[in-house]
């Protein structure tokens, strides 16, 4: 069977492709640029299984060089994460431009991955959720709608944040959305529905509820988590937070972005409850309890074994969606800090220090001035440190790296380059090279600056100090350890 998969470097996209190739599928997967997709990750022999095209769903035209002769199409695309204002007006757009490109093909069944939305009252994001499924309800071909409420698993947004609150938080002061009921469920029951549906004709024109055991308030949920942890956690409701202090807060303390942050919270005021169980009946599963899915969460973690995560994703307006084509820094008029050192380590012990760069190890000197840092750019709107790495010792191009994002990770040439989304007045990079010869090894450093007007040329003075400070450290601590 043929499956056109969109998404597939998404969250869900990418856990959801290896079951449909290893249940004898061949896929198609629709990616905005072939660069980000994961190849080094699959044999030979699941390559032969999957095309990779190009295409955005903003952009009609860009569909025309997709496949005509598909069977099913999964839909697993969304602009959560968005921070512009029309963002349901975007996701309506592709949604439309969807339905024009499947009426062309032999697809015989559209699948939706939604948001439970059974509230009178809904937020931005899932009347956005729900205008969608109303878009792709147009298509000639019958349409499944799975809708789900908070996900859990590792890597996943609800999780993540769910991690950042107990784990940073002794006492929290919460608002009163503590209270509403949430249905969560687990990224493997998740893919065993996405799964269970494939041209099945009982959910055929047909919307479900998905969820997991157990229904619980966030409350509870963050008490869960507390358990499992073994933590002692004291939650303190208040009625005074309004709707955009509770987003400012979950932003601060989380590791999510502003616009994700305030989408979240305009949706938890919605109970996301299933209202029924009529899934159970066409697709029999095992159903996850919280505690269960978050355990598996942390079973990958522990393993490092962690396929996807929710912020990889580039959505943030900071940096170009076409972000790959930065592959060569720019020379004229940027400013450079560029530090050479000897090493004597062989390559690949060196590479490894340098692939273990961020996240909870650091950056091999003065962490709390990178926090620093990074809190600043937090109260400017910035992503901050927060995010750290989808893995402790793996990084691939497009990957987040706390405040920077993975352009280059070329582990045989020993070049990695990142890219910063933080908040700047002009444009950062950050390069390490490893040169060997038979004279000598060298790691070079290279911190480049391409400055926007007077304020990006003052800014570049301004932490000059701080770069004297660092750079020397940091460029030591990959080279030799120390």
């Amino acid at each position: 069977m043929k499956i056109l998969l969109t998404g597939s470097t998404g969250y869900i996209g990418r856990r959801l492709l290896p079951v449909l190739v290893e249940d004898g599928h061949h896929v198609i997967c629709l990616v905005r640029d072939k660069r980000r997709f994961d190849f080094d990750d699959f044999s030979e022999n699941f390559l032969k299984n999957i095309e990779v095209i190009e295409g955005d769903l903003s952009d009609a035209a860009s569909l025309s060089t997709l496949p005509l002769d598909i069977d099913t199409a999964y839909y697993l695309v969304h602009s959560m994460g968005n921070s512009a204002d029309a963002f349901e007006t975007q996701e309506a757009t592709q949604a439309a431009n969807f339905v024009q490109y499947c009426n062309e093909t032999s697809c015989q069944q559209i699948i939706y991955l939604g948001g439970i939305a059974n509230d009178t009252t809904l937020s931005k994001h899932l009347s956005s959720r729900k205008e969608v499924e109303e878009v792709l309800k147009t298509a000639r071909m019958p349409l499944t709608v799975l809708r789900a409420a908070i996900i859990i698993g590792s890597g996943s947004a609800s999780f993540e944040i769910i991690r950042d609150l107990v784990e940073k938080l002794p006492v929290m002061v919460a608002p009163k959305w503590l209270k509403t009921k949430c249905q969560p469920i687990g990224i493997r029951n998740v893919i065993e529905y996405l799964r269970g549906v494939l041209l099945k004709r009982e959910t055929y024109h047909q919307t479900f509820d998905i969820g997991g055991k157990d229904v619980l308030s966030y409350h509870e949920m963050l008490m869960v988590y507390a358990h499992i942890r073994k933590l002692k956690r004291w939650i303190i409701p208040v009625p005074i937070l309004s709707p955009k202090l509770s987003s400012h807060w979950l932003y601060f303390v989380t590791s999510t972005s502003l616009p994700l942050a305030r989408t979240l919270v305009s949706s938890l005021r919605n109970e996301v409850v299933c209202q029924d169980d009529r899934i159970q009946a066409i697709v029999p599963i095992q159903r996850l309890t919280y505690e269960e899915a978050l355990r598996m969460a942390f079973d990958r973690i522990q393993q490092r074994n962690v396929i996807s995560s929710w912020k990889d994703a580039v959505n943030h307006t900071s940096i170009d969606k076409n972000f790959l084509n930065y592959i060569e820094v720019p020379y004229f008029g940027c400013y450079r800090d560029k530090r050479v050192v000897h090493y004597t380590d062989d390559k690949r012990i060196v590479i490894e220090r340098l692939w273990s760069i961020g996240g909870e190890k650091g950056w091999f000197f003065g962490n709390w001035m990178w926090q620093l840092r990074g809190l600043a750019d937090k109260m400017v709107g910035g992503v901050g440190l927060g995010r750290g790495r989808r893995s402790e010792s793996d990084l691939k191009p497009g990957d987040a790296l706390d405040f920077w994002r993975v352009l280059v990770a070329d582990k045989e040439e020993g070049r990695l380059l990142l890219y910063a989304e933080m908040k700047l007045p002009g444009e950062a990079w950050l390069e390490f090279k490893l040169k060997e010869s038979p004279e000598e090894k060298i790691l070079i450093q290279t911190a480049t600056f391409r400055p926007l007007g007077l304020w990006g040329r003052l800014y570049w003075f301004a932490v000059l100090p701080f770069h004297g400070l660092i750079f020397p450290k940091m460029a030591r601590g990959v080279a030799i350890g120390k």
